[in-house]
């Protein structure tokens, strides 16, 4: 295992990384490096959060020791420079493929979690409906009150549009899934809607 750890978090070290791709020398890797480190920029972050050069003691074989160069690094530096390497190498072309299948599951899950997500918003909005329009109805001995109010809600909730408006800029016709709709996106809005009456 080459994961280090320190107070400031979890870290690896370049010239452990090194050797686990299949690179025989440091300058080669480096290269690498380099390259990962413009991937870093190039996405908007700064590579000083993520590559930190720093020296490493290595013993010689007079019994003394000497600094080289080294680099420690976050994950995601880690996968950059897996993602930089030459694809040719075994280890590389497997680091490659293991990154892109965790990305993936990863994928997989925020969609389970937004869809679970969704569908506990939508039951709590149709619970909420209910429990509002019986005390309408209870208040006032008509169903379109609710009608009414909803509406206001609606225009509350989508910044001013109506329903219609939504149901025709999301190409729904169904109310119940327009609301599902306008959820996906704006899932905080639509839990605090309930809540708007």
């Amino acid at each position: 295992m080459i994961q280090n750890d320190n107070e400031g978090g979890e870290f690896w070290r370049a010239r452990d990384l090194q050797e686990l791709l299949g690179y025989a020398k440091w300058e080669h890797f480096a290269k690498v490096i380099d390259k990962a480190k413009a991937a870093c920029r190039g996405s908007g972050h700064d590579p000083q959060d993520h590559f930190l050069d720093v020296r490493k003691m290595v013993d010689l074989g007079s019994g003394a020791t000497r600094a080289i160069d080294d680099v420690a690094l976050t994950r995601y530096a880690c996968y950059l420079t897996a993602q930089n390497g030459d694809p040719g190498k075994d280890a590389v072309a497997f680091a490659q493929t293991y990154f892109a299948v965790q990305t993936r599951k990863q994928e997989l899950i925020e969609q389970r979690i937004s869809e679970v997500e969704r569908l506990s918003a939508r039951k709590k909005l149709t619970l909420s409906e209910k429990e509002l329009s019986g005390i309408i109805y209870e208040r006032l001995g008509e169903q379109m009150s609710f009608a009414r109010i909803r509406s206001k809600g609606d225009v509350a909730l989508f910044g001013g549009r109506t329903t219609q408006d939504m149901k025709h800029q999301l190409g729904v016709l169904d109310t119940a899934k327009t609301l599902c709709a306008a959820c996906t996106s704006k899932l905080t809005a639509c839990r605090e809607w309930p809540m708007m009456y």
